[in-house]
């Protein structure tokens, strides 16, 4: 498993990999508020359609500072709903988050008169959130550092919102042209295989999901399909006659944590997601989000590790002298990054201690809604689900044992330079080469 970004994790690493006793083998920013949805009905048979309608081969934007410009852009639009906090972290404005707070903790936000917003007990992991409201005319920062000081045994922080810093580009790309029903290697059906995914809502209508299973949570039951949760389901669990995820035909547990809302991503709505997906005993859950590291949000990555669910997160698009980034910079959380067709790391790519696999990210197509149903995309928040999909096919429920034994699995499956080496920029190795499927060859 992940262990802290300390100067032994390479080391426990390879003690890991010894373990298995087999060698490897040689070697979006925000989902944003108008993100585009569908306008017309989507096509089944694609190959009718003239190529040109299929294929828009404009460059995909930069996206070493998408994710920043993409957060002020929402905090100017949004004012009133969001604000930035001490280091120019995005938040919901006037709120505090208190995981299972302790009596004085309570007292302490009682006598600063700030109020619950609402509370959620989450059983299946023997906790609780609560969320305050701070009064106007207070300040946040000061009356956290006051329940911190009050309940040092608590966990308080900002309610941080989290995004992913990738690009779908809105660029669609061609249909397949090639047989149809042809599957890559490795594209074996996965029909026993269940997986979680907290992200942007999922366009289930999308053909690629026809012979998926997707159970929806969030939005109060309505739909909200955006092209970054779409696209990235796609390649968990997708399959067409033109497209194919890591596991076609596996049974997706899908969280929207976003519903169009400028608070869309919150930490309050991560941590209801990760009690959804408890509740559901799903093994591998893919968080293709990123953000600050947040107190509350640590304490329910570390109650559902407990459980022995492995959680995998893309380890951010800010490039490799960024600050690590979090879920996936958590102790455990398997981090992603990603690599281009030749094996490369993708130059906006976090690096650090943090990365334990690499899978595709780029010069690669997924499905999103609307038409054309494909469109190119980039950045580790694609390769994250390559990689959750793969450790699905090892973890069908939760353990904690079994979670060791699917990423020693995985590890022997992956492909690096030597068999005993961990790498800051592919970590174990790089994985699911297959999954891409390649704009050059959809011309």
């Amino acid at each position: 498993m992940k262990f802290a970004r300390l100067p032994y994790r390479h080391l426990a690493l390879a003690v890991l990999l010894a373990a298995a006793a087999v060698p490897a083998n040689a070697q979006l920013g925000l989902p944003s508020l108008a993100m585009p949805q569908r306008v017309g009905p989507l096509e089944t048979d694609l190959l009718r359609r003239p190529v040109e309608q299929l294929l828009d081969r404009s460059p995909l934007p930069e996206l070493g500072r998408l994710r920043l410009e993409q957060a002020a852009a929402l905090l100017a639009r949004h004012p009133q709903v969001l604000e930035a906090d001490p280091r120019g972290n995005l938040a919901v404005r006037g709120q505090i988050l208190a995981w299972s707070p302790g009596p004085a903790g309570l007292r302490a936000a009682a006598e600063a008169g700030l109020t619950v917003v609402r509370e959620e007990a989450y059983p299946e992991l023997a906790q609780r959130l609560v969320v305050f409201g701070v009064p106007a005319g207070l300040a946040s920062a000061r009356l956290l550092d006051a329940l911190r000081a009050a309940d040092p045994e608590g966990a308080y922080d900002f309610n941080h919102v989290f995004g992913a810093g990738a690009s779908d580009g809105s660029r669609p790309a061609a249909a397949d042209a090639g047989a149809p029903g042809r599957r890559r290697p490795g594209g074996a059906p996965a029909p026993g295989v269940r997986v979680g995914l907290i992200d942007s809502g999922v366009e289930r209508d999308h053909v690629v999901f026809a012979g998926a299973r997707l159970q929806s949570w969030g939005c109060g039951g309505k739909a909200h399909p955006a092209a970054h949760g779409t696209a990235v389901a796609a390649l968990m669990v997708g399959s067409s006659a033109h497209f194919e995820g890591a596991a076609p035909g596996a049974s997706l547990y899908a969280a929207d944590v976003y519903c169009d809302s400028p608070a869309g991503g919150a930490v309050d709505r991560i941590a209801d997601a990760l009690a959804w997906l408890a509740r559901q005993e799903v093994g591998v859950i893919n968080i293709s989000l990123v953000g600050p590291a947040n107190a509350a949000l640590a304490r329910a990555v570390a109650a559902m590790q407990a459980r022995g669910h492995l959680l995998v997160a893309a380890v951010g698009n800010d490039g490799p002298a960024a600050p690590p980034l979090y879920p996936a910079s958590y102790p455990g959380v398997v981090g992603v990054s990603g690599v281009d067709r030749r094996s490369r790391p993708l130059p906006e790519a976090a690096r650090g201690p943090q990365v334990m696999f690499a899978a595709p990210g780029s010069q690669m197509v997924s499905a999103v809604p609307g038409t054309p149903p494909y469109r190119q995309v980039r950045g580790t928040s694609y390769a994250a689900p390559i990689v959750s999909a793969l450790l699905a096919r090892h973890l069908p429920a939760p353990g904690t044992d079994a979670a060791r034994r699917a990423v020693a699995a995985l590890a022997r499956e992956a492909m690096r330079a030597e068999a005993d080496t961990v790498s800051n920029e592919t970590g174990l190795g790089i994985v699911g080469a297959w999954v891409r499927t390649d704009p050059s060859r959809l011309r």
